[in-house]
């Protein structure tokens, strides 16, 4: 079953909107485990303007299901990444100024760079999974580059969505079965939301893992944080049973 991963950043932004230790991440990241949520997501910048890295020591411990770092592997992230060892980490190519990420990895150009920092987490026993774009070439990058998964940036898909589900899955669906032709893992995240995911799962069921944090926290505004991870939980089961169906 796919699994769930609710990030926490935008927890940690209304933290330093105000300053304080309301609401409280790490209080927040137990929370959503305990809701129901299979794994925990956090994506530190050097601006510390959400996640601080001394956030990702202090969560780090507190954490049972799966813990994810996600970022730019710049030094002072992969020093971080590796004092921390979490389950996973995700590389994500997004500038110091991005407000949010918004595109994936040039593996191909990148690939000598790519390959030494998969190398390195991996020494430590750390999963390592690359954030790519929809197309084969960059999921078949990744795999020479040594991750073990890929994470599909889905924003394209989210923005599509509503204009025409079939068509805006359908590159997704090639690059995951690429990513499934390749021996690698396969992962999604950005945008997915009530509406959109169980589709998204419906199409890809081998799915291992969705990231989600900005539509979770503001639907928790409306529904409450333990009815919310308990929606999307659902939406992602809805999408297997769906693909059930039609099989």
């Amino acid at each position: 079953m796919t699994r769930l991963s609710v990030n926490i950043n935008k927890v940690a932004t209304l933290r330093n909107a105000r300053g304080g230790n309301m609401p409280n991440v790490r209080e927040a990241a137990l929370r959503c485990e305990q809701f129901g949520a299979q794994g925990i997501t956090v994506h530190p910048r050097p601006d510390e303007r959400h996640i601080r890295y001394s956030d990702v020591l202090e969560i780090r411990p507190l954490v049972t299901t799966e813990f994810n770092i996600e970022g730019n592997p710049i030094q002072s992230f992969t020093d971080l990444v590796c004092k921390v060892k979490p389950d996973q980490v995700t590389l994500v190519p997004d500038a110091p100024d991005a407000i949010t990420s918004n595109a994936g990895w040039d593996t191909v150009k990148n690939r000598s760079f790519l390959t030494d920092i998969c190398k390195e987490f991996k020494s430590k026993g750390i999963r390592t999974s690359i954030f790519v774009d929809p197309t084969p070439a960059a999921v078949e990058g990744a795999a020479l580059c040594g991750a073990d998964r890929v994470e599909l940036y889905t924003a394209g898909y989210a923005q599509d969505f509503y204009s025409g589900a079939d068509a805006a899955v359908k590159d997704y669906v090639l690059a995951a079965q690429a990513a499934r032709a390749c021996g690698l893992g396969l992962n999604a995240g950005h945008d997915l939301n009530l509406d959109n995911l169980s589709f998204f799962i419906e199409k890809i069921p081998w799915t291992d893992e969705v990231s989600i944090g900005h539509a979770i926290i503001c639907d928790a505004l409306y529904l409450g944080l333990e009815a919310t991870v308990k929606a999307y939980l659902a939406a992602i089961q809805k999408g297997q049973e769906q693909y059930c169906r039609n099989i």
